[in-house]
């Protein structure tokens, strides 16, 4: 009698930025958030669900709040910014996110319109949920145009979905016309529950998931302490073992005849690509003749701490600055010129006690200040 043997073709592992990899199919959103070409759009900090790695900053989480990236709105009608920041990165898409945008679905279904609206059809949108409410929603966010919806399952429910809450919600997705994805952190010592949740995806027909490296943040280290974790280097935020426990998993995945797609995220890539892309793609937008870009998409610039702006006026007349090479901020009130320039007079307003730096900001709507050098 013959012996019929089933042959496993080991499926090609890609290797990416920063230690990242993935199995295909990988995500559209994934390919253009390396490009930084993703509008991150926080809808709300409101969610039902209470995962212990949540990294959703204070100023956020468990609040009603919108962000553009890192610019925020004043109420969800304040949607000009919404558009203003996809214009300045030149976004090619959003992810939305929260909290849970599910909680606000109108308003969800509201920004998912207005961007298909402006930026066409194939401005691809995707979204994060984790399922547990307004999860019927789902196919009015499809109809607006919704691209692919990513759910967060909590992790007691890995090795057995079919008693998970948001079953029932993965199921309407799947039934619509969405890219259905999972989407967890790689948690040290849960190799056996991913790897469950892996096979469960994909015979259930999720097209695939995603595995992002642990990471420590203000809000959730001390629970990530309680559980025993630590930081892999001194140099990173990532929780030590998550990488090397999501690398072992799609090594693992590689062997077994599936078709969804595995994609490992790590930390390093959300920092140096990811969000370093973003950056330049503003920068480039909204630099003043007076900045200097710098390789990492930084603006550098003078800044003259005096809060009159009349000091401007004296400036340009002593030193005859030309009018676009300085200017006063209102909202930090101070004078901003020119680095070139501030570097040739310091010494001679250090003469007055005048306080004159060279400073690094993110190009962002929240202008975040890393580095400020005093002259003389």
């Amino acid at each position: 009698m013959p012996i019929h043997i089933r042959l496993t073709r080991m499926r090609r592992i890609k290797r990416w930025h920063k230690n990242s990899m993935y199995i295909e199919p990988l995500s559209p959103g994934c390919k253009l958030c390396e490009k930084g070409s993703k509008l991150v759009l926080l809808v709300t900090g409101l969610c039902p669900a209470s995962c212990f790695y949540c990294p959703l900053s204070e100023k956020k989480r468990g609040k009603d709040v919108i962000y553009a990236d890192e610019w925020k709105l004043d109420d969800e009608r304040d949607t000009d910014k919404i558009l203003r920041e996809a214009e300045l990165i030149e976004a090619e898409g959003a992810g939305i996110t929260g909290g849970d945008p599910l909680i606000v679905w109108k308003r969800t279904k509201d920004y998912i319109s207005l961007l298909k609206e402006n930026f066409g059809e194939d401005f691809h949108i995707h979204l994060y949920t984790s399922g547990i409410k307004e999860f019927e929603h789902v196919p009015d966010l499809v109809s607006a145009g919704l691209d692919e919806i990513r759910f967060h399952p909590m992790p007691i429910y890995w090795k057995d979905m079919e008693r998970s809450p948001i079953k029932k919600a993965i199921e309407i997705s799947l039934r619509e016309d969405v890219d259905v994805a999972i989407e967890i952190p790689a948690i040290p010592g849960m190799r056996e529950e991913i790897v469950d949740l892996i096979r469960w995806s994909d015979e259930r027909g999720i097209r695939w998931i995603n595995l992002n490296e642990l990471e420590f943040s203000e809000t959730n280290a001390e629970k990530l302490i309680e559980r025993g974790f630590d930081v892999k280097d001194e140099i990173s935020a990532a929780v030590l073992g998550s990488e090397e426990e999501a690398i072992s998993i799609i090594e693992e995945m590689a062997k077994e005849d599936l078709s969804l797609g595995i994609h490992y995220c790590s930390s390093s890539f959300k920092d140096a690509i990811q969000l370093r892309n973003r950056i330049k793609r503003r920068a480039k937008n909204v630099a003043k003749p007076f900045e200097i870009v710098s390789d990492e998409g930084l603006l550098i610039k003078g800044v003259i701490e005096v809060e009159s702006k009349s000091f401007l006026d004296m400036l340009r007349r002593r030193y005859e600055i030309p009018e676009d090479l300085i200017r006063f901020d209102l909202e930090k009130r101070r004078v901003e010129i020119a680095p070139w320039i501030l570097e040739e007079i310091a010494d001679d307003l250090a003469k007055e006690k005048i306080k004159c730096y060279i400073v690094e900001e993110y190009p962002t709507a929240d202008r975040l200040e890393v580095e400020r050098i005093l002259l003389s």
